[in-house]
């Protein structure tokens, strides 16, 4: 789910635009029956998917190492190392720790605030509380308002093509965390990030945006205040480690895996499984078929816990405004025959 570009890859890996139409009922035989003979073995599908990636992106290898993909891999690699002490340091209180801010980072902050709120504007809260769920997404570590929005609305823009941040057709990895080791790959892909010109114009992003590294650090100094060296296991090593890779897997899993409702004309998927991890955020194909709708989940068994947080926020008087697709929207998405399954 987890920050855009003329692509300086040679050669350029395979893309699908929006302007190629859709990918329903592409086998994966057809898909590889796409690529000119000369560059099919320098291709491969990834296992149970229509995707096929030619030539990777290999970002430590190819990537500019500067400063701030130096910080990213090395904040990965420490919470990672966190999480390894959790056998060893368990007790309960560290548990609940952990449990609790998992909540308030991923449900509050990344899928309610980050993506739904902030990203797509798909509902409206009093600004004190859009401002303390943002708050709660910028403990997730996983960057300020103003730079998780801006890469996920280029991603929306460039989906599944050479320009996407994270697309799978630059291989999983890529699409699911090594593109963050990249500092460049936003820019060289999509170009400076002017698309975020609502949240500049608010003192409160641009306060986050520069302080954004404190207030991770200063939550790991309180959980060690009060719990010492475990609630920092659990709530920055194990919690943090653990929203990151279901946040990613909306990035990989959602793009590979799973079934398309809608002809959106790129790889999103409706994933059941990633769905159940992330709120809600795993029905993909709907998601990006109606990028505005508070909703994610339509039909009654696909569980989306974020969307029922937003309706119970709406019932006590906290949000409103409220998108949802309309009918006639969903008769236009809609295939003519049922969902696919890649």
């Amino acid at each position: 789910m987890s920050s855009t570009s003329n692509s300086k890859l040679n050669p350029s890996p395979i893309s699908l635009s929006s302007n190629e139409g859709s990918v329903r009922k592409r086998s994966s035989t057809s898909l590889e029956s796409d690529l000119e003979p000369e560059l099919r073995s320098y291709s491969y599908r990834i296992w149970r998917s229509n995707v096929v990636v030619k030539n990777p992106r290999n970002v430590f290898a190819e990537g500019k190492w500067e400063s701030l993909s130096v910080g990213t891999l090395s904040a990965v690699v420490i919470v990672h190392v966190l999480a390894l002490f959790a056998p060893f340091t368990y007790n309960w209180g560290a548990f609940w720790v952990a449990i609790v801010l998992s909540l308030v980072t991923a449900l509050f902050g990344i899928c309610l605030s980050y993506h739904r709120n902030l990203t797509h504007k798909s509902f409206k809260l009093p600004k004190w509380l859009e401002y303390f769920f943002a708050y709660c997404g910028a403990l997730a570590l996983q960057g300020s308002p103003i730079d998780w929005v801006s890469t996920h609305r280029f991603h929306h823009q460039f989906c599944d093509t050479e320009q996407d941040p994270h697309s799978p057709l630059d291989g999983f990895w890529f699409s699911h965390m090594n593109w963050l080791f990249d500092a460049n790959v936003i820019i060289e892909r999509c170009g400076e990030p002017n698309n975020v010109g609502d949240l500049e114009k608010q003192a409160f992003y641009r306060f986050m945006k520069r302080t954004y590294i404190l207030h991770p650090i200063i939550l790991g100094g309180i959980l060690y205040a009060f719990g010492g060296f475990p609630y920092v296991v659990w709530g920055m090593g194990v919690r943090t480690t653990w929203v990151y890779h279901i946040t990613w897997f909306v990035n990989s899993a959602s793009h590979i895996w799973g079934e398309q409702a809608w002809d959106t004309g790129d790889l999103s998927k409706n994933n059941w499984w990633v769905a159940l991890l992330t709120f809600g955020e795993g029905w993909h194909n709907n998601h990006h078929a109606f990028k505005y709708s508070a909703r994610h989940g339509f039909e009654w068994w696909q569980i989306d816990m974020t969307w029922y947080v937003i309706r119970l926020l709406e019932v006590v008087g906290l949000a409103n405004d409220i998108k949802l697709p309309s009918e006639a929207h969903k008769q236009r998405l809609a295939f003519k025959s049922e969902g696919i399954t890649s």
